[in-house]
């Protein structure tokens, strides 16, 4: 008898048809396998119960790297006979499902030959095998073979050639085999472009940064800026050349004997530093340190990630210090994947270690936090995408979710599966468009991908909007499908948890275009897989100047002061009221009066920065967060105390809690009530409606806030494993429109 076995899930670039072959081999069973549009395809000829004992096999002894949906088998005609077993070139299929593993950091078995000097790979910059390397970021088409990455141009040498023959060999089918003689190379210039000859590139490189230099390195998905972390000097230069005056940097340490000299790491938290995912981890930061104080100023927390290529591992075993690693970019630019965008940053680097394996796709390293055992992730990229999602049922539509405009992603959807990208940027730039529009593409191109629904927020100025309107355009076919981004947030945080019945949603952020054309973020909901109800609201109040407000938190709280005083408002003597002149006051109260370019929003990210401005923590942000991320460092565990609140018509009215924090003498007590209040206000709208509560939105990355609602609230559902802000988006987004008919 032969069976067909299909699998799907991740289970190409994972040495999953060498797992097969050597399984087969072993059992002294003759078929064969091959790649597919969909996963991997076995032929069997054997008994049934021969064939059962295998399947049960591959579940319990699978690569570590793969991940098994489904497995079908089905008893087929012979038309061949099978004298062993073998693994043949890829099958071509119309239909693409097959999961692209995501770039996976060094694995212990490589890293010893990284160190060992007998071992032919040592020291070799790009030393990968079938459990390691990269994968997401080297994929131009499926099925994952070498022909279809950009490891294609480099011919491996007799040697290579013959372990990836070699069904004995941890390199066996490993397409991103390569060695000193036939793989990548490493290149040094300086910002002018003049090409640095050496005989030893990495000791150059460790020069260099001892020397408080500032290198660009190309890594697996893009470029780092990099310089020593402990050089003062150093960091405030890379700080003034990147325009990026306060938002922390992230750290590479190069184990955990380091990082624990600077920071305090939990098991699960060095367990997840320690990960083949290798995520930018946010620890608290120990008082005394040897980092520069300008690398995460005036926070209790620092972002700290470990090597994770081999190329890294070199450089930081030589230099034996901490090093700041940085995304290459300008702020709302994307991240540099090639020479010619890394040379327009030639007067940000000194010098960049270049090399010549081409990054196809661009992919940013992951943030992720650890609170109450549970993980959360602020940036998902490198390590954890692409994002494999459920749907809550089968569809044959061809879904194409834009998701939003800040932390963007997109998604696509297969059958009962949604494909969400890693995380793309803010929408700030023609560059970024651009970016974002290829990424699109990328998905596209992959999946074979055509849309017949494309849904997109209700922001008429999102240019995700803007493109879901031009795609429309161009094909009168394709559906338009809007969706409200707080709705969305929730049938994230719903999807990721399997929910499909009635919740009370709680979906808080910085903002977003609400039903009404007002500016929502700190919203109540009702609602299920096809419609929503809005119950609450924090009550509305004024963005005085609009968009500047965002980034100025004082003219946030000076909207409160004036509805609580009014024209009293020039008598106080509060921080808000210190940051401006008698006469910029006169002004903004004039624009507030006459609802001049101040329009409404509820939004509970904007009652962070009113609480940080009146407290003269921050009047100017530099970075999105940045109020609530220094509000935390205030917060005292000991205070247990809140702030009285009214609820009228479901409406929460600040102004109110503002006149208890305006009277408070203590900054810690104040903060520390505000948090409490806030945790309060959840929890009597969590008893008033007696429904699961699921939490949605950016504010929730917040750690004191998520770490009192667990405390508070225990069965809350959290995006846990998964982005709680406009990441997200993309994913409620194509849950949505499943019943978009309801919307």
């Amino acid at each position: 008898m032969v069976f067909s076995i299909e699998i799907r899930g991740v289970v190409q670039g994972v040495g999953f048809r060498p797992f097969i072959y050597s399984l087969a081999s072993s059992m002294g069973l003759n078929g064969e396998v091959a790649n597919n549009g969909y996963g991997v395809l076995i032929l069997l000829d054997t008994t049934k119960e021969k064939a059962d004992e295998f399947i049960r096999k591959i579940t319990q002894n699978k690569p570590p790297l793969s991940e098994i949906d489904s497995i079908k088998i089905t008893q087929i005609a012979k038309t061949e006979s099978f004298d062993s077993f073998s693994i043949k070139k890829s099958k071509s299929t119309k239909l693409l499902s097959s999961k692209i593993s995501s770039d996976i950091a060094m694995c212990a078995e490589c890293e010893s030959e990284l160190k060992d000097k007998t071992n032919r790979r040592f020291e070799y910059p790009f030393i990968t095998c079938t459990n390691c390397g990269p994968r997401y970021s080297i994929i131009k088409n499926l099925p994952y073979d070498r022909k279809n990455s950009s490891m294609d141009e480099f011919l491996m040498c007799q040697e290579c050639q013959n372990e990836y023959e070699n069904p004995k060999e941890r390199r066996y089918h490993a397409q991103t085999i390569g060695c000193h003689k036939c793989g990548p190379t490493l290149s040094l210039y300086e910002n002018s472009g003049k090409k640095i000859e050496s005989k030893n590139i990495i000791d150059e490189v460790v020069k260099v940064i001892s020397e408080g230099k500032i290198l660009a390195i190309k890594g697996i998905g893009g470029y780092h800026l990099v310089c020593d972390a402990t050089n003062d000097e150093a960091v405030q230069l890379l700080r003034e050349r990147k325009r990026r005056p306060s938002k922390p940097f992230g750290v590479m340490a190069k184990d955990i004997n380091v990082a624990k000299e600077i920071a305090y790491i939990s098991e699960k938290e060095e367990a997840l530093l320690n990960s083949n995912r290798r995520p930018i981890v946010l620890l608290q930061k120990r008082d005394e340190n040897s980092i520069s104080p300008h690398v995460a100023p005036n926070i209790n927390q620092i972002g700290l990630f470990f090597a994770y290529t081999p190329l890294h591992h070199l450089i930081l075993q030589r230099l034996n210090r901490l090093i700041i690693a940085t995304s290459a970019n300008i702020s709302d630019e994307p991240l540099c994947k090639n020479y010619e965008e890394i040379m327009r940053l030639s007067l940000v680097w000194d010098y960049c270690l270049e090399h010549n394996r081409e990054i196809l796709n661009s992919c940013d390293d992951s943030v992720a936090f650890v609170e109450n055992e549970k993980i959360f992730m602020l940036r998902n990229a490198r390590g954890y995408a692409p994002t494999y999602l459920r749907l809550p049922h089968k569809t044959d539509k061809k879904i194409l979710a834009l998701g939003a405009n800040q932390k963007s992603t997109v998604a696509i959807t297969i059958e009962d599966s949604v494909v969400l990208s890693p995380y793309i940027g803010d929408l700030g730039s023609l560059s970024a468009i651009e970016h974002y529009k290829s990424k699109i593409e990328t998905l596209k191109r992959i999946y074979d991908f055509t849309p017949d629904i494309v849904v997109c927020d209700k922001h008429p100025n999102y240019e995700s909007t803007k493109y879901a309107k031009e795609l429309k355009a161009q094909n009168e076919e394709i559906e338009l499908v809007q969706v409200q981004h707080h709705y969305a947030h929730i049938l994230a945080t719903m999807g990721v948890n399997g929910i499909t019945s009635k919740v009370l949603g709680v979906s808080f952020d910085g903002t977003g275009y609400g039903d009404d054309g007002n500016l929502w973020g700190g919203e109540f909901f009702i609602c299920d897989n096809s419609t929503s109800e809005r119950v609450g609201q924090f009550k509305y109040f004024r963005l005085i100047g609009g968009e500047r407000a965002i980034k100025e938190p004082r003219r946030v709280a000076l909207s409160f002061l004036f509805e609580i005083y009014g024209d009293e408002v020039f008598k106080l003597g509060n921080a808000t009221v210190n940051s401006f002149s008698n006469s910029e006051i006169k002004t903004l109260l004039a624009a507030w009066k006459s609802e001049l370019n101040s329009p409404l929003s509820s939004s509970c990210g904007r009652l962070f920065d009113a609480v940080a401005s009146i407290l003269g923590v921050v009047q100017i942000c530099s970075y999105e967060g940045e109020s609530g991320l220094l509000l935390e460092s205030f917060y005292d565990e000991n205070i247990a105390g809140r702030y009285e609140f009214g609820i009228e018509d479901g409406k929460i009215d600040f102004s109110q809690i503002f006149r208890q924090i305006l009277a408070e003498k203590n900054h810690s007590v104040a903060v520390s009530k505000f948090f409490n209040t806030i945790v309060e206000i959840i929890y009597f709208m969590y008893k008033k409606y007696n429904l699961p509560l699921v939490l949605g939105g950016g504010v929730f990355q917040n750690r004191v806030l998520l770490r009192l609602i667990m405390r508070k609230i225990p069965d809350a559902i959290l995006p846990e494993m998964f982005v709680g802000n406009d990441s997200a988006i993309a994913y409620g987004q194509a849950i949505a429109a499943l019943n978009f008919k309801t919307l």
